[in-house]
């Protein structure tokens, strides 16, 4: 339903015919559609913690390619999760930026184990001397994850100017790798 109506206009009514049940059934649960709502974005942090970090704990973050490969997994990661939840994630991000704590705090249990993951990789990295030692791992980490995010959010967008879901994957990848390895991506 959030495909086709903002979540402002969702009427308990509706996501009961929607669900097949009725409007005295879905109050047995929920207090109201927002309620609803919260609860289904508090089932997506599960999911998105765990499809989205998995690449980062799997990969093989060795020099090279193995590296750049590893970054484009994360990428598709990335933009495959907001295929499947992106009407979800617009309403979660929506209302986290008008300041609805609720929100904000799924937003960030959801990337939280990620954010810390690329953390943990900046961190190696720094430690190896491929990252200069001024740069602050966290800080890095959560540029390039509102980056993922973003971009990820936005891709039909972006898509709407020319750029093809490859390219955009491979920008984010690139992004990415250099800014966890301090190299250029392998060519």
């Amino acid at each position: 339903m959030l495909i086709d109506t903002s979540y402002r206009d969702l009427k308990v009514v509706d996501i009961a015919r929607g669900a097949g049940t009725s409007p005295a059934t879905f109050y047995q649960y929920f207090a109201d559609a927002e309620s609803a709502l919260l609860a289904i974005a508090d089932e997506l942090v599960a999911e998105g913690r765990d499809r989205l970090t998995r690449p980062v704990l799997e990969g093989d973050w060795s020099p090279g390619v193995a590296a750049y490969e590893t970054c484009e997994n994360i990428a598709a990661a990335f933009l495959a999760f907001w295929d499947d939840h992106g009407s979800l994630l617009a309403v979660i991000d929506l209302a986290a930026l008008e300041g609805d704590s609720r929100f904000r705090t799924i937003r960030t249990d959801m990337l939280n184990a990620f954010t810390e993951a690329i953390g943990d990789v900046a961190r190696a990295k720094r430690a190896e001397g491929h990252l200069p030692e001024d740069l602050d791992p966290t800080a890095t980490a959560s540029v390039l994850v509102a980056m993922l995010a973003h971009v990820s959010g936005h891709r039909y967008g972006i898509e709407a100017y020319g750029a093809s879901t490859d390219s955009i994957r491979r920008s984010m990848a690139r992004l990415l790798f250099s800014g966890l390895t301090g190299a250029p991506p392998p060519q």
